[in-house]
């Protein structure tokens, strides 16, 4: 029997708020990257890829938000080899319990000749500087190659080499752009653990362009890698990074094949990481999802259904409470108090205090009375529209009425409010969300095209709660923005007012940020 002395653990490394936030038309608010980032540490994530500071001023908050409030994992930001981008990167995590920062730079023949402008002896340079930077402030830095799996391999070599050498105490093995076949991927993680003296853990950071990226992930694994780079629900650019829910079971369930390794992850908290990451960036998981999907538990099958109901085992290899799938019921109706929701929401992991709590509350009041029963997932959703939102003075809905069917064209009456001044307008539609939105747009002057629609219920019923997520572009800008009711009219106007205000938001602290300067 294998004990607890005996087990090596592999390191958790969950970038969500880094290469996940990429994903296109996902925008999080500093206090959605804090939420979640919060919710990161409840699962017992070993580092959290905050972000990357010199992307932006709003990147550097959230980073610093997160460095100065969560308690728990290490707190790493993303440099590019700069010395300035190094140093702007500490800055932002200065007041982390413990902190890392991860370098980078492109190393395939493609990058350095199409993006970089740089020869092979230049990059190598600007490894060592960087890296050599990075070690001035902090004794946990992470060295990528960007591009690993596209690099040849006696540069590759001789790059990470010279970033040992520098002070790197992690070797990350990216597959930017998912090329990586298991068993290739895997020889290579191996070769480097070979021929790369020093004292160092390699790191894998897999995207699933093909499809593999979990299965390259463990190929690494076995071959060496105790370090994995994970996004919650396998976000990420294009088709996505590996996925946290994914690899942490697939360590746990099969450990014929992994023996004696384990990770911190609690993975009762794997179904509510999910869902609230899902919520606050607007991207649904499909029914079928491994892990944490709806249907990842369910049986249609007839000789299933009669396996499963004689002895889980016959057709389930995860336990559903195992991963948080079967959760606590909690219900409250309209006649439950203030310190009842904030109590239950404490529960659920969720911290809302002052102006968001308030506003949450009036919202579960006002759906409440429309709805006998209000579940778990309810509350969790009713929070996720609520975070954020008093960040700056936006727009609120005061009025919305509707005309609508087949015999008239849709009609819309909006009044918004906004620093005590109300705005009315009235719009048609080709249905009565399109003349809802269109009323907005009048009402609040903000001109944005949208790219994105997505509707879902949040639970079953037709008094279920509709959860509509709407991404909008404004000046380059892209935003997204969600809005419950039982109606979905309803639902997707406060989706569409919710994204304009976060175009408010991003246009108001680009204004701060011209009159600081850089």
């Amino acid at each position: 029997m294998t004990t607890s002395s005996d087990q090596e653990k592999v390191v958790i490394f969950d970038t969500t708020l880094r290469d996940g936030e990429q994903s296109p038309g996902i925008s999080l608010d500093a206090a959605e990257k804090l939420e979640i980032a919060e919710q990161l540490a409840r699962l017992g994530v070993d580092y959290i890829e905050a972000g990357f500071p010199v992307a932006s001023q709003g990147d550097f908050d959230a980073v610093q938000a997160i460095a100065r409030s969560v308690e728990g994992p290490v707190v790493a930001a993303l440099s590019r080899t700069q010395r300035s981008d190094v140093d702007r990167c500490f800055e932002a995590l200065a007041e982390a319990e413990r902190c890392r920062i991860h370098v980078f730079i492109s190393t395939s023949p493609s990058h350095m000749e199409h993006m970089l402008k740089m020869t092979p002896a230049q990059v190598l340079e600007e490894v060592r500087q960087g890296v050599g930077r990075a070690r001035e402030h902090t004794n946990d830095v992470e060295f990528s190659p960007q591009d690993a799996t596209r690099t040849p391999l006696d540069f590759m070599l001789e790059v990470l080499g010279a970033s040992v050498e520098a002070g790197a105490t992690t070797l990350n093995i990216p597959d930017t752009v998912g090329y990586g076949i298991p068993w290739d991927f895997g020889d290579l993680v191996a070769h480097i653990r070979r021929e790369i003296p020093g004292d160092y853990v390699l790191s894998t950071h897999c995207h699933n362009d093909l499809g593999l990226a979990v299965a390259n992930s463990l190929s690494g694994v076995r071959a060496g890698a105790r370090q994995v780079e994970v996004c919650v629900n396998g976000l990420g650019e294009r088709a996505g990074n590996a996925a946290l829910e994914e690899v942490v079971m697939a360590l746990r369930i099969r450990q014929d094949q992994f023996p004696s390794l384990t990770s911190s992850v609690r993975t009762e908290e794997l179904a509510r990481t999910s869902r609230l990451v899902s919520r606050l960036t607007g991207y649904q998981l499909q029914w079928n999802k491994a892990v944490v999907g709806r249907n990842a538990f369910a049986h249609e099958s007839g000789i299933h259904q009669h396996g499963v109901l004689a002895e889980r085992s016959t057709y389930e290899i995860i336990d559903a409470a195992s991963v948080g799938q079967v959760g606590s019921q909690i219900v409250l109706g309209k006649h439950s108090g203030r310190h009842a929701f904030a109590e239950t929401l404490d529960k659920l992991g969720i911290t809302l205090r002052g102006e968001a709590l308030d506003a949450a509350f009036r919202r579960f009041k006002e759906l409440a009375d429309r709805k006998v029963q209000l579940t778990d997932a309810d509350l969790e959703a009713i929070a996720a529209e609520e975070i954020g939102t008093t960040l700056e003075v936006g727009f609120t809905l005061d009025v919305l009425e509707v005309h609508g069917g087949n015999l008239e064209t849709p009609k819309a009456r909006v009044v918004v409010a906004r620093d005590g001044q109300r705005s009315e307008a009235v719009a048609e539609g080709d249905g009565m969300i399109d003349a809802a939105c269109s009323a907005i747009r009048k009402a609040t002057g903000i001109d944005a095209q949208l790219t994105g629609f997505n509707v879902s219920s949040v639970t079953g019923g037709l008094d279920a709660l509709g959860d509509v997520v709407i991404q909008l572009e404004s000046g380059g800008v892209k935003v997204s923005g969600r809005g419950l009711s039982t109606d979905v009219v309803e639902a997707s106007a406060r989706a569409y007012l919710a994204a304009a205000n976060r175009i408010v938001r991003s246009t108001a602290r680009a204004t701060r940020q011209g009159e600081i300067g850089p």
